[in-house]
Order: structure tokens, then C-alpha cells, then sequence
């Protein structure tokens, strides 16, 4: 089976976390990058969005995955960190389209429950999961990066399932018109 490689990004226009996972199949995934993007939160919008969008362009160059997984914005009571949070996202976005690259949006509690089992778990238990799966016990990140290889972990789980989902459809379907060719020839 070919491996997959994917970025996830965990969105913030301070803080912007990503996180690059590969799996080799039958369960494995390993760490191959992770980082936090920074940009002060005193600079200009515009300067502070293509800060962003150089570091997420040179990590989709330097890492060159075959998807990207970017956190769904939720909605807060703070407006200002959601338009943030969500500004950040569509520069992730951007990147990876510029790139021809398949975009999977994934909610937090989707990925929290994929990586722990449990929908409302919290920074901790999510953190401990990503090290596990990973095999990197020793791994000391901020949140911003654990969430983001838990955006990638997620998307390697639960985007096999979709895609096995996704070729037993079309095996049926393929089924169907041969059967019903056959049936038109008789």
C-alpha cells in the first residue's frame, strides 16, 4: 500500500499550528514535522495573512503531502477570534488549491473523538493520544502543534474509511452496469 502524507493545519492568525503525519498502512503513522507559525498580534491583517501564507506554502513545499486536513471554524462568542481563526483557514485553503491538493475540513469534536475516542476530550488527552499514535512519548509541543497532527491523524483515519466507503460504492455500481450489460446482450 502506498503511503499517504498529510498537513494538517490548526488555524490561528497568531498562532497557526501544523503538522505533517505519514502512514505506511496497516495502522502505522509517524511523525515527520511539526511547528508552530507565529505572526504578532500588533502587526497589519495583511502583512500578518501572507506571514502566514509563505510559511504554509514553503511547509506544503518542503513536505509535499497528498492532502490537507485545516479545523472547520466552530462558532465562539468572541467574533474577533473566530474571523481570525477562519481568515487563517482560507489562507490554508488557498495554498493547498494553488497546489491541485484535496482540502478535508474536520470539525474539533470530529477530531478529537478520531484521535481519543471521546468527542469533548480535552488539550491533554488529545496531546497524550497524539503521542501514542505517533510513538513520540517524549514529543513536548505547544496545543497548536499537537491539534494540527491530530488534524493530520484524523484525516489518515477517517479518510481511509471513507475512501475504502467510497471504492466498495463504486465496485457496486460497476457491478450493476456489467450485470446490466450482460442482460442487454441476452
Amino acid at each position: 500500500m502506498r503511503s499517504i502524507r498529510v498537513l494538517g493545519v490548526d488555524p490561528g492568525l497568531t498562532r497557526c499550528g501544523l503538522g505533517v503525519v505519514d502512514s505506511s498502512g496497516g495502522g502505522r503513522m509517524s511523525l515527520v514535522a511539526v511547528d508552530v507559525l507565529r505572526t504578532p498580534a500588533d502587526a497589519d491583517i495583511g502583512a500578518r495573512l501572507l506571514g502566514l501564507e509563505v510559511g504554509i506554502e514553503a511547509w506544503i513545499e518542503r513536505h509535499s503531502p497528498d492532502v490537507v486536513a485545516v479545523e472547520r471554524v466552530f462558532s465562539q462568542h468572541n467574533v474577533r477570534t473566530v474571523m481570525g481563526t477562519a481568515q487563517a483557514a482560507a489562507v490554508a485553503i488557498t495554498c493547498a488549491a494553488r497546489r491541485g491538493l484535496p482540502v478535508a475540513m474536520r470539525t474539533p469534536s470530529e477530531v478529537k473523538a478520531a484521535v481519543t475516542g471521546q468527542g469533548r476530550a480535552g488539550k491533554e488527552q488529545v496531546a497524550f493520544m497524539v503521542r501514542r499514535l505517533l510513538g513520540e512519548p517524549g514529543l513536548v509541543a505547544p496545543a497548536d502543534a499537537t491539534d494540527a497532527l491530530a488534524l493530520a491523524i484524523c484525516q489518515l483515519l477517517r479518510g481511509a474509511a471513507a475512501a475504502r466507503v467510497e471504492a466498495a460504492l463504486a465496485a457496486r455500481a460497476a457491478s450493476a452496469v456489467l450485470a446490466a450489460s450482460a442482460a442487454v446482450r441476452r
